[in-house]
């Protein structure tokens, strides 16, 4: 009986470890992004795309910790981005980009397991989009322009002296 407990306790042990690594990780180094595409050939009577993404950004010499960010929501992709400036490694990023794994996966796990941050605000927003987008609101013209003010009003924070 104890050596059972004692294993559950760990396990649930490591499992809140974890979860307080990555909820730190994205406050530090991840983003919830809504971008938009015109896409004039489009069969949508907008012609517009919108696209919500949320990412995690790395050194390439930190593939490891997006590797395990991965595992833990057991969806999204690792890309790898060159660089060629006066930086010494690539970057690599981790991307979710599905909706349905956005919306049963990332946005109740940022829900249960709030970020202690700015992105706070960006998160919410977000979750936001992608539930209006579930339910088809980027499709008419009305939801699309309520989509577009709720993004303007992400990702806005800058460093002040």
């Amino acid at each position: 009986m104890s050596s059972k407990n004692v294993s559950g306790a760990d396990n649930q042990q490591e499992r809140l470890r974890r979860i307080g690594w990555i909820v730190g990780y994205v406050d530090g180094e991840g983003c919830f992004t809504v971008s938009f595409f015109k896409h004039p050939k489009s069969r949508l009577r907008l012609k517009w795309q919108v696209f919500p993404e949320f990412v995690i950004t790395q050194g390439s010499k930190s593939k490891s910790s997006l590797e395990k960010v991965q595992k833990f929501f057991e969806c999204g992709s690792i890309y790898l981005n060159k660089r060629y400036d006066n930086h010494h490694e690539h970057l690599m990023k981790y991307v979710v980009r599905n909706r349905q794994d956005l919306l049963t996966k990332i946005i109740p796990f940022f829900e249960e397991f709030s970020l202690e941050t700015a992105k706070r605000n960006d998160f919410r927003i977000f979750a936001r989009i992608v539930r209006m987008m579930d339910k088809g609101e980027h499709l008419t013209e009305r939801g699309l322009e309520k989509i577009r003010g709720f993004t303007s009003q992400m990702n806005t924070r800058k460093f002040r002296a």
